[in-house]
């Protein structure tokens, strides 16, 4: 078995391992697309994720043209859009249909306001960005919510619904650049027992 850096894992798990302390944001694509094949296997990550109650709030807009990609740049965080050969634009629905916790099983269901979908949608986001990295391509988390002139921008260049918002935009593609992957680990964010 090969690690993401294309050198021997010793097993299954320091593969993954590797995968995820090598991963690194990248901003500068080749000019190669990306296969429907390379799109399909990283949404499939992206729905794999794990998701409050089940609900699996997401949805995922895949962006392929250049010219519409250009039309949701709202300034230089968002500048490799139209570079990019792929970008998938990762939603959640901000209400969902459940019953209340008090009533009876058989109750009819209402419209609630659903506070996880950021949550679920990130760890979406996380698995597509770890994927791509995995398959030899590199990605970068940009972000939408909780900013109304970039979220308003994508969703009207969209058509994405009322009750849908836009939480990231990852810009996908065969990497352009090498950066080095920063070192994160501090000992001293860890708290043992209590803080």
């Amino acid at each position: 078995m090969m690690s993401c850096c294309h050198t021997p894992a010793q097993d299954p798990a320091q593969a993954v391992l590797d995968n995820i302390a090598t991963r690194t944001s990248i901003r500068h694509y080749t000019d190669e697309r990306l296969t429907d094949a390379e799109i399909e296997t990283l949404l499939r990550a992206g729905m794999a994720a794990p998701t409050a109650i089940n609900l699996q709030p997401w949805h995922f807009v895949v962006v392929t043209d250049s010219a519409v990609a250009a039309r949701m740049t709202t300034g230089r965080v968002n500048r490799m859009y139209a570079e990019a050969p792929c970008l998938i634009v990762v939603c959640g629905e901000t209400t969902t249909m459940a019953r209340r916790h008090d009533t009876p099983a058989d109750a009819e269901p209402v419209e609630r306001d659903n506070l996880n979908w950021p949550i679920d949608c990130s760890a979406a986001c996380e698995n597509i960005l770890l994927a791509a990295h995995a398959m030899g391509l590199g990605g970068v988390w940009t972000a939408c919510y909780p900013y109304p002139e970039r979220y308003e921008v994508v969703k009207e260049v969209l058509g994405i619904p009322e009750k849908v918002m836009p939480l990231a935009v990852l810009p996908i593609g065969h990497p352009a650049e090498a950066p080095a992957p920063k070192d994160k680990w501090k000992p001293e964010k860890v708290h043992t027992g209590r803080w």
